[in-house]
Order: structure tokens, then sequence, then C-alpha cells
């Protein structure tokens, strides 16, 4: 009789054995997971720029604009308030900048509003954080960061 009740118990026990293998396996994931998990700025910068949707407002090309005032700037939403880019770029046409895009940015990398600028460009950039009232961080624009390639992206959180 004692036999049979060996027998039962079998399946039950390679059910336990399987359930702890495979805790041990997630428990080993997890473990790798938080180890080896960074932030790396430039690799969040580069996932941003696959996950942007830009939802164009012009179609004109960013470049230099015929008046020869610079580059023309895009201005992307990356926060949570709806219409920003559209605010903040009306704004900056009443100050006589040249407005190319407005878009949306998919990402959480970006804490503040930021202005990028390329060799050359930085004194556009200066003159657009001070037209916005000189809170934002001014800074060159990383590699991994292609939209408004030939203009000065200005990305805005916050009013």
């Amino acid at each position: 009789m004692k036999a049979d009740r060996e027998q039962n118990r079998l399946p039950f026990r390679a059910g336990a054995m399987l359930l702890l293998s495979v805790a041990v396996v997630f428990f080993g994931l997890a473990w790798h997971s938080a180890a080896s998990g960074g932030d790396d700025p430039e690799q969040k910068l580069a996932e941003a720029g696959a996950k942007m949707s830009a939802t164009s407002a012009s179609t004109s090309a960013p470049g230099r604009s015929s008046s020869g005032r610079g580059p023309a700037l895009c201005v992307f939403n990356a926060g949570t308030v709806a219409g920003l880019a559209s605010e903040v770029s009306s704004e900056l046409e009443k100050k006589g900048f040249r407005v190319s895009d407005t878009g949306n940015l998919t990402t959480s990398s970006f804490t503040e509003n930021t202005i990028f600028y390329d060799s050359g460009n930085k004194s556009t950039a200066q003159r657009v954080s001070r037209a916005l009232g000189g809170g934002a961080s001014i800074e060159a624009r990383p590699a991994a960061f292609s939209q408004c390639a030939d203009g000065v992206p200005v990305i805005v959180v916050s009013r």
C-alpha cells in the first residue's frame, strides 16, 4: 500500500522541482538585469531618436532662413503639456525667429527645457534661451540626436 502512495506523489515532486527551477532562472535573470542595467545618456538619446514621432507643422525643411537670421528652429514637445510645442513656436516667431518644424518627442530622457546647437549655432541657441526667459539648458548636440539636422532643436518640457 505504501508503494502506491509513493507513486502518486511522484508527479507532485516533479512539478515542485520544475517550479523551483523556473523560480531560480527568473531570479538569475532579475539579478543579471539589475547588475548590468545602467543609465547611459547617449543610449537614451539614441532611443529617443528612434521613438520620436514628429508631426510636422509646416512642410519647409529646416535650414538657413532667406533673411540670413541664422538657422531655423525645430520645437519639440517632450513634456506632458498638450500643445506646448505650438505655444512656444508661436512665441518664438513673434520674437523674430523662424520655426520650420514642430512635433512631439516620445521620450522620458528630457527633464528640463533644452536647446541643442551645432558648431557655429551656439549664439543662436543662447538668443533662443533668452527669448524663452533664460531657463533652458544649452548643450552641444549629441551625435545620437538626428532630428532637425540643419536647424537648432528646441526641446520643451514645461512652460
